[in-house]
């Protein structure tokens, strides 16, 4: 399930940073243009990080050194 998140957040992601160079090439300075990238960036950040300690976790959870 995370995975799958974690994948449409990578979709969400490219596409907001080709809104933003379109809007940079079109010389469109609008806050929200570049902080719509922010958004899912953050999400991933956060689902990247989950799915990376997931090995960890359930290595210490089963008592393994």
């Amino acid at each position: 399930m995370i995975r799958q998140v974690h994948r449409w957040l990578s979709i969400a992601f490219t596409l907001a940073v080709i809104v933003n160079i379109v809007a940079m090439v079109q010389q469109q300075q609008a806050v929200w243009i570049g902080l719509l990238a922010l958004f899912p960036l953050i999400l991933l950040m956060l689902t990247g990080l989950y799915m990376f300690a997931l090995p960890y976790t359930a290595t210490w959870r089963n008592g393994q050194a």
